[in-house]
């Protein structure tokens, strides 16, 4: 060139050896089993905290939405929106105990009811079958008193264990909602983060809070008992993906077939209809409010679900979709991990198989 300046050479990278390819991936397993381990070990303040993160997440929003759209100073609107949300948690928190409550208290008879259904069925079996295998029957009519003894008990415990840090969250929104209503993160990783998270969480409260309600009501127009608490149960559950519906229609199940003040063909309404309710919500109302907001594959939701759920319990699995969206988020901003990402989502990545 006339001027002397130097001509840039292209960049050539140098093939990756595969023993490094082994190494490196060594290392991201040992690392991935480290960061589980330390999440199980501080399970105790991160839940609360994460809780509290995602809470103050939809707290923020509608405090931005007070300041500009009905034109709220900051302070008013950082006050009116704390006291409206602490009193929608301590509202919730107080129906929550209260349904979970009665389902323990009724845990003996609805075992029994367990129990009652289960001889119905043992009754229905040739006697030769029984006979053959007096073992099996008698195993039958065991498991179902064993498994709704420790469903209750379990769910009990994570509900009441939740509720007993309400106050350690509720300190945790208070200064993140401060802290972070007024700044503006519309650009960038973070931007990317609250958006996709807040579409999120105000769809799936009002579609939660919808199917609780229309189940409820159902169960409590059919007679059926403790229809507030399977109404309660509804729309915690619904906040698992897929596996959380069919655990809420199928709860009812029981008390409705053994049930002497429910008759036959209440009885089929009462699984019906919520069926019914959760099929509308979770297949037409869930994705045209949604839409594919979270970009994640059905089958990265459900493996989220076994991991969180092992680590940090039923709050886990209620947790665990917008957690998988943040990291799918931040995976998606590195080269190195893009492909992760991309399979995440449930694309497969290109291989270029083109040659010169």
């Amino acid at each position: 060139m006339s001027d002397g300046a130097p001509v840039p050479r292209p960049l050539v990278l140098a093939p990756v050896d595969p023993e490094t390819r082994v190494q490196t991936l060594c290392l991201v397993v040992l690392a991935v089993i480290a960061l589980a381990a330390a999440l199980h070990w501080l399970a105790p303040v991160l839940i609360p905290f994460v809780l509290a993160v995602f809470i103050s997440m939809g707290l923020s929003m509608a405090a931005r939405w007070l300041m500009t759209r009905a034109r709220f100073p900051r302070t008013p609107a950082v006050a009116l929106t704390a006291v409206l949300g602490i009193g929608a948690l301590a509202g919730l928190g107080a129906l929550v105990s209260a349904s979970v409550a009665q389902l323990a208290a009724s845990g003996p008879d609805y075992a029994a009811q367990v129990s009652q259904l289960t001889d119905r069925v043992v009754a229905l079996v040739p006697s030769g079958w029984s006979d053959a295998a007096p073992d099996g029957t008698a195993m039958l009519r065991q498991i179902p008193v064993s498994a709704v003894g420790d469903l209750l008990a379990s769910t009990t415990s994570a509900v009441l264990n939740l509720l007993s840090q309400s106050l350690l969250v509720g300190i945790f929104v208070l200064f993140l909602v401060i802290g972070g209503i007024g700044e503006q993160r519309d650009t960038g990783t973070l931007g990317e983060i609250r958006r996709s998270v807040e579409s999120y969480l105000v769809s799936k409260v009002v579609i939660s809070a919808a199917t609780g309600l229309l189940v409820g009501a159902t169960l409590g127009l059919l007679g059926v008992p403790l229809a507030l608490a399977f109404g309660v149960l509804a729309f915690l559950l619904n906040f698992i993906p897929n596996v959380g519906s069919l655990i809420a229609t199928l709860l009812p199940l029981p008390v409705v077939a053994v049930s002497p003040e429910v008759g036959p063909g209440t009885a089929v309404a009462a699984i019906a209809l919520p069926a019914a309710i959760q099929g509308v919500m979770g297949n037409a109302v869930e994705p045209k409010l949604m839409g594919d907001s979270l970009d994640l594959h059905p089958v990265t939701i459900l493996i989220s679900l076994i991991f969180w759920g092992m680590l940090w319990g039923v709050v886990g699995m209620l947790l665990a979709t917008p957690i998988t969206a943040v990291v799918k988020i931040f995976l998606q901003k590195f080269e190195g991990s893009r492909p992760v990402a991309e399979l995440m989502a449930g694309r497969l990545p290109r291989t270029d198989t083109t040659t010169d």
